[in-house]
């Protein structure tokens, strides 16, 4: 028999995925062997599985957090959005197909059966399954075809508690509100609910407790202050990415424009929590900054419609006569297919087929290509370093510049690639930077030799702990580990 519990938000943003990690971390802590599970998820931040396929960054850092590797049916269904009304569809790993909002909304009814599936297999092992929700909880206009939150939830038994956020205002009335849109049977699914990122006296909630248990009848399993090293967390939300970061008062700043697509930015995070090193996110309309040390190309899920979007910004420009000032430019992916001088994708895998003009800035070409690499890789950097990461896109790049290649992976592959005088390069690995040996060289070489340290592995941990700790202290933990439902 295994325990399951669902967390379902009063909307996008209250805190469900950083919950539901933390609870991972401290029902693991208490001696139980715990699954995150997440029936559909839409991020253009992923990661890959060990079995080679890829889930939304959120559930890997709930894997971890749980003490295991992060699997496909931790996340069975992903949508990675390419426009502004379409998205491609992911399901147990793989890429199915590219759907406009419509077309996904009428095909859901046939993804159930793989979400119970894969949500079926997560709890084989497990003696507690967590399972977040998606958006919120009371999109009424969406529920006939539901497999985020309550469609799910009736479907699999399970119960839930609501999360709401009081940092944006208005959290009785989302608590309230969300009941009473509910139906009856959803209603019985539904045991108490939690406050989340509160500030100021706790005391001063005690009558809206009242309120709110007066409207609905519903429990409250407590109140949780805003947790502030959350910071140091992987972000899955583009939106987390709000100008300056990290340190602004940086010895070294680096500069990384918003793609409108941008994807996998998780690659900025051990960046951003380094000593002495700002990293500032710059805006469409707004020029990369003229002292940055590192300009910083992330991935995107749409490269060449991204660099059409780059152009527009003008930072095609600024990027030019940063190289020409002798500054550095790393491309990351979808960033790294940018900085080469040309960009084909002869199926039109991005929309309309064609070629376009990259960057100029490495010798290299890409061709876009149906088959997805996905895999984690490790392997050593140009000065020896040790570097881990996964690589997941479309694309072969080669050119010149590859026999200059920036990796070297274990399996005898050459990777990357840079420039002659060594200020442009790029590489199809994500996460490189979390490598702790690679990225402190890596800045000592900016900084002539000062040098700061980060174990960045080893603060997420510490990190995850921490927030494993205040959940405890704030929240009733065995209530509702008592409300988790048994499946079989």
């Amino acid at each position: 028999m295994t325990r399951t519990l669902m967390f379902q938000g009063t909307g996008s943003d209250v805190g469900k995925s950083l919950l539901v990690a933390g609870l991972c971390r401290a029902y693991s802590k208490r001696g139980l062997n715990v699954r995150p599970f997440k029936p559909q998820n839409m991020s253009n931040n992923a990661a890959v599985t060990v079995e080679g396929g890829e889930i939304g960054r959120a559930q890997a850092l709930q894997a971890r957090a749980a003490g295991v590797s992060p699997s496909i049916h931790m996340n069975p269904v992903l949508l990675k959005p390419e426009t502004d009304t379409g998205a491609q569809v992911v399901v147990q790993g793989k890429v199915v197909m590219t759907a406009k909002a419509r077309d996904y909304h009428a095909l859901k009814p046939q993804l159930m059966g793989q979400v119970l599936e894969s949500f079926q297999i997560i709890g084989e092992d497990a003696d507690l399954v967590l399972v977040e929700g998606a958006g919120s909880a009371a999109e009424v206009n969406l529920r006939a075809a539901d497999i985020a939150n309550f469609g799910f939830a009736l479907a699999a038994d399970v119960p839930v508690v609501l999360i709401g956020d009081i940092d944006r205002g208005g959290v009785i009335a989302s608590i309230v509100g969300t009941h009473v849109l509910l139906d009856d049977a959803e209603r019985a699914l539904l045991k108490g609910y939690i406050i989340n990122k509160f500030r100021g006296d706790a005391a001063l909630f005690s009558d809206a407790d009242d309120v709110i248990a007066e409207r609905t009848g519903l429990k409250s399993f407590g109140l949780l202050p805003w947790f502030t090293d959350a910071r140091v967390l992987p972000a899955e939300d583009a939106m987390s990415l709000q100008g300056d970061t990290g340190n602004s008062s940086g010895d070294i700043v680096i500069c990384v424009p918003r793609l409108s697509r941008i994807a996998n930015f998780d690659d900025l995070d051990p960046l951003m929590n380094e000593d002495g090193v700002a990293v500032r996110i710059i805006d469409a309309g707004d020029p990369l900054s003229a002292d940055a040390d590192m300009v910083l190309l992330p991935g995107s899920k749409a490269t060449m419609a991204d660099l059409a979007y780059l152009r527009q910004q003008g930072w095609d420009v600024d990027i030019a006569g940063h190289v020409r000032r002798g500054g550095l430019v790393v491309g990351l992916c979808g960033g790294y297919q940018m900085l080469g001088r040309r960009l084909s994708d002869p199926s039109g895998i991005e929309g309309v087929s064609g070629d376009v003009d990259g960057l100029g800035l490495l010798d290299v070409e890409t061709v876009l290509l149906d088959d997805k690499t996905l895999e984690t890789v490790t392997g050593t950097a140009t000065g020896g370093e040790n570097v881990h990461g996964y690589e997941m896109h479309l694309g072969l790049s080669e050119g010149p510049d590859r026999h200059r290649p920036w990796l070297t992976l274990d399996d005898g592959r050459s990777e990357g690639a840079i420039s002659p005088d060594g200020l442009v390069m790029g590489s199809y690995v994500h996460g490189i930077f979390a490598a702790d040996g690679f990225r402190r060289a890596f800045l000592d070489a900016i900084r002539s030799g000062r040098h700061h340290g980060l174990a960045y592995e080893a603060r997420v941990e510490e990190t995850l702990d921490a927030l494993a700790a205040h959940l405890e202290q704030h929240l009733d933990l065995d209530a509702l580990l008592d409300v988790a439902a048994e499946i079989t």
